[in-house]
């Protein structure tokens, strides 16, 4: 057998190769990642064991004379609208309203809960049980109780209910802080008046801000009418959150629905079950969130914290000295990232107590302590007109004409300082300042009058943007001017 040319030349340099010990090496092939999902979860084991905690909740409203049932129409309409509405029963010839006597009583709707504990405590949405003469409770053996409400919560949408009775099923409570987005989760509740219906899905986001004091937590379990204040449960049958709320354009399930965090709902039910009603800490300031413009004139290494825009008056950070401008960094040592974190953290802070506030201030960062209560909404000073600018007045290099405040308007607004806006040109205008617009800060100076104002204008670098603490009417903020293009 004879080598062709290509032949030989392989053999030689296999030869050379072997001959400096360099064996010749098959090329490896990339190694299979190991998927980091198989299969779908059976919820069958699951279901049985938490699903006879679940319950059916139904409720009456006794009408008063001249009053009348709700139309077929109106229920619909608030099936729409509601969580806990109840769906009619089928298609029939609309009749005349007739007034009921003063016994009447009319079904006001249909909603979910659960047992949290074996003595008969469950928990459900406030706007199940919301105006309410009569709930009543039915468990998956078909036991009927009719339930006792000790109290609810609008805020948080979270109510207690207690049933008269012994050894019941209970859930466990797991803990909303420790989910994660993309766990399996599953839902039980009577959407339609369909009792006992399980739907299941992922937990598509965490602390959805749809509300103060409600960091929601999103899912794409199916969820209806009906299924309001029933459980959502983790894979280890613990409940992480209460559904409440759906995002719908016709009313039914869209892909989207939230639930109250059970760490949220353990804590008002807590206070429920004590006092039947939730205290919440007030610390008495109108936040916005802070932009990444106005974090950058101010000396801030990032966009974080909020912004006060408006101080009450009399309020514990109007008393402890919290200003309108301060940026709000922490509150007893946690990081405010968001707008929503404020509310949550003051209100959940004992009525009495004192915290600490750390704001940046003009630079620097301080801390406040303030008295934590609960208080009124105070009316809000009036304020000045703006004043006409005379013919030798030109504007600044902003486009502002400014004047200064008399010391009975600075006492009527409670201010110390700052200038009126008689005026808006150009840049000013363009940034959206207008005449009575109040300025009380430039940057990081305070403003203290006109002469100053215009002064600390003439300074500015004309190639970077500007910021100012703008006040107009009961609300201030930061307005970024930017420079000329």
């Amino acid at each position: 057998m004879t080598l062709s040319a290509g032949s030989k030349l392989f053999s030689a340099l296999f030869i050379a190769a072997a001959a400096f010990g360099a064996a010749p090496q098959a090329v490896a092939a990339a190694p299979v990642a190991a998927p980091l999902v198989t299969g779908l979860p059976d919820f069958t084991d699951l279901i049985d064991k938490v699903g006879p905690a679940v319950v059916d909740i139904r409720t009456t409203e006794r009408l008063k004379p001249g009053e009348r049932a709700p139309t077929e129409d109106e229920l619909l309409d608030l099936l729409r609208r509601y969580h806990g509405a109840q769906e009619p029963r089928g298609r029939r010839t609309p009749q005349p309203p007739q007034p009921p006597s003063q016994e009447d009583e009319v079904q006001r709707g249909v909603g979910s809960g659960f047992l949290m504990s074996a003595d008969g405590y469950v928990l459900t949405n406030a706007h199940v049980v919301d105006g309410a003469d009569e709930v009543l409770v039915t468990l998956t053996d078909r036991r009927e109780f009719k339930a006792k409400v000790l109290g609810s919560d609008k805020r948080s949408d979270v109510a207690l209910l207690k049933l008269d009775a012994q050894q019941l099923p209970s859930l466990t409570i797991g803990d909303s802080g420790k989910i994660r987005v993309g766990e399996w989760v599953i839902a039980i509740g009577s959407p339609f008046n369909l009792n006992n219906t399980v739907t299941a899905g992922i937990i598509s986001a965490k602390s959805r801000d749809t509300g103060d004091y409600l960091p929601l937590i999103q899912s794409d379990v199916a969820v209806n009418p009906g299924n309001s204040g029933g459980p959502l449960i983790n894979m280890r049958g613990e409940v992480i959150g209460i559904n409440s709320q759906i995002a719908t354009l016709s009313g039914g399930y869209n892909g989207i629905s939230f639930a109250v965090p059970i760490d949220e709902v353990m804590r008002v039910a807590e206070q429920l079950k004590k006092t039947g009603k939730v205290t919440r800490g007030r610390l008495g300031v109108e936040i916005d969130e802070l932009t990444r413009e106005v974090a950058e004139v101010l000396g801030l290494d990032k966009a974080r914290g909020v912004e006060v825009v408006r101080v009450e008056a009399g309020g514990p950070a109007d008393k402890d000295g919290i200003k309108v401008g301060d940026i709000i960094l922490k509150f007893n040592g946690q990081e405010i990232d968001r707008s929503g974190d404020l509310p949550r953290l003051v209100g959940g802070t004992a009525v009495g107590s004192k915290a600490v506030v750390t704001v940046w201030r003009q630079g620097q960062q301080k801390n406040i302590t303030v008295n934590i209560v609960t208080l009124d909404d105070d009316k809000a000073a009036r304020k000045p007109g703006p004043k006409k600018p005379g013919p030798d007045q030109r504007s600044n290099a902003l486009g502002l004409h400014v004047s200064d405040l008399n010391e009975a308007q600075r006492k009527e607004l409670q201010i110390d300082a700052g200038v009126l806006v008689d005026a808006s040109e150009a840049l000013a205008a363009r940034a959206g300042l207008r005449p009575g617009d109040l300025i009380l800060q430039l940057n990081n100076t305070e403003v203290k009058d006109a002469k100053q104002f215009n002064a600390l204008v003439a300074r500015l670098d004309a190639k970077k943007n500007a910021v100012l603490l703008v006040r107009r009417d009961e609300t201030t903020q930061y307005v970024v001017i930017h420079p000329k293009s």
